[in-house]
């Protein structure tokens, strides 16, 4: 059965829910779609708003800059990927099974036909791999945190902290190694294609080389 999905992003990113209007939805389409053709560092509201045939203060009605706007599209991709594990997750019984499903969700192609929706998913998760670490690694991070909107980012790690501890009760660091599981994924991924002299890549397709390392890495430290 076909399904669309909408998830609610924290309304202290935006100053008007792109969600709430056709305008507000075509800024997210077009600008991961942008993101992805030209990078963060050359993007910009008026190249958006050429894109779209829009003006720049169209834009400026949903974001104030394009830091937030960044936000917006990895918040949605963080309660995307939560969405994912729990559908994914829920007819598996064996937990180091569950573990190894979840690796396979960060490191490859996201399943495009579970859930409709306007944005391109895997366009989305090249922009994750490549852009994430800038919207927390600013020196205002402090500020930006107090509102909460790292929180589905916070709430994904926690459910994977969860699995970890179910799986291995006694292992002191489940938080730790849930973040180290993602970011490592997406460092790999990027160095894999982008610098392989400083990973193990070797002749193996990418993601099969970022998830079988992956999986060594997680169930080692499990062990």
């Amino acid at each position: 059965m076909d399904y669309s999905l909408s998830f609610k992003v924290n309304e202290n990113i935006y100053l008007r829910d792109p969600e709430g209007t056709e305008l507000g939805k075509q800024i997210i389409k077009h600008a991961i779609e942008l993101i992805h053709e030209i990078g963060f560092e050359h993007f910009t509201f008026k190249k958006l708003a050429i894109e779209m045939n829009t003006t720049e203060a169209s834009i400026y009605r949903y974001f104030t800059n394009k830091h937030r706007l960044l936000l917006y599209i990895l918040n949605w991709y963080w309660s995307y990927m939560e969405y994912l594990v729990v559908v994914q997750l829920e007819p598996i019984q064996d937990l180091r099974a569950k573990l190894e499903r979840v690796v396979e969700l960060f490191t490859h192609e996201l399943p495009e036909r579970l859930g409709q929706s306007d944005y391109n998913k895997n366009r989305l998760h090249q922009i994750v791999i490549s852009e994430s670490s800038k919207v927390y690694l600013v020196k205002e991070v402090k500020e930006i945190n107090e509102n909460e909107v790292f929180k589905p980012y916070k709430d994904l790690c926690a459910r994977i902290s969860e699995l970890i501890k179910a799986y291995q009760p006694n292992y002191p660091y489940p938080h730790s190694l849930s973040t180290t599981l993602i970011e490592t994924a997406h460092s790999q991924l990027f160095f894999s294609t982008h610098l392989p002299k400083l990973t193990d890549v070797q002749d193996l397709p990418k993601p099969s080389f970022v998830e079988q390392y992956l999986k060594d890495l997680v169930f080692k430290a499990l062990a």
